[in-house]
């Protein structure tokens, strides 16, 4: 065999050997955490499904990998009608009216769900929740969101977008195994029970250029149970859009 020969024959006994090596599995694409947001009311009797629907969403935590982050916001609008949900908020009711403008509702109604700021449905429909949760976990985060307990009281949160678009950043701290006894109203005589109960929420500031560093004060009220209280931060295009990036944390140091 001549030199010619042997180089082609070592070439190409190199290229066989490295196509059999076992390939590499493509890397994972990043699968961001997912915001399902329930619109609900004591005072309404097609939303304890829906209730119990959250629960669950709350105590699998993740779906096929998905983090699941839920929050359940009351709804203040079924207050007249002859039981007043303790939890409930007007600003409560305002956020999901703006929801109801921006996607061209003929207006807000309970109980809905929201996930990632995009897409809505009757908030009892399991297998329309799944599906929704699936297709917003497909998608890359839109944003790098950092949250880390500070001294005190205090949550450190930073925010990177390769976005200049301002985003609004904004807490909220939810409280599980709540329930209430109900006296009057459409639901009269029964127990509901909650999870992931919105307690407090409020826009922590909003990006600038791409970017959020702040330090935030926590206040968890006196009759909250502390073991029971997480705080969910999220990044939010303007106005009221898709969620670009969530996180949470409990209050007692163990997610």
């Amino acid at each position: 065999m001549n030199k010619a020969y042997a180089i082609a024959f070592v070439v190409f006994a190199a290229i066989f050997a490295v196509a059999l090596l076992p390939k590499s599995p493509a890397p994972t694409p990043a699968r961001k955490a997912v915001v399902v947001e329930l619109f609900t009311s004591e005072g309404c009797s097609s939303c304890p499904p829906a209730d119990a629907l959250l629960i669950k969403l709350r105590e699998q935590h993740s779906d096929d990998g998905v983090e699941i982050i839920p929050l359940g916001f009351h709804v203040d609008y079924w207050n007249r009608l002859g039981w007043r949900d303790r939890f409930s908020s007007a600003e409560y009711s305002r956020r999901q009216e703006d929801y109801a403008t921006r996607m061209k509702l003929d207006g807000p109604y309970t109980p809905q769900m929201v996930v990632d700021g995009e897409t809505e449905f009757v908030g009892n429909n399991t297998g329309r929740a799944h599906d929704a949760i699936a297709q917003a976990a497909g998608r890359s985060p839109g944003a790098q969101l950092e949250v880390t307990r500070s001294s005190g009281d205090k949550l450190h949160v930073k925010v990177n977008s390769a976005s200049t678009a301002s985003a609004d950043i904004l807490l909220a701290i939810t409280e599980d195994n709540l329930s209430s006894s109900v006296k009057s109203g459409e639901n009269s005589g029964h127990v509901l029970r909650h999870a992931a109960v919105v307690r407090e929420f409020r826009k922590i500031g909003q990006t600038s250029a791409g970017g959020f560093d702040s330090h935030v004060a926590l206040n968890p009220g006196k009759d909250w149970k502390l073991k029971d209280l997480r705080a969910v931060v999220f990044v939010q295009e303007k106005p009221l859009g898709k969620i670009l990036a969530a996180t949470e944390t409990s209050l007692t140091g163990t997610n």
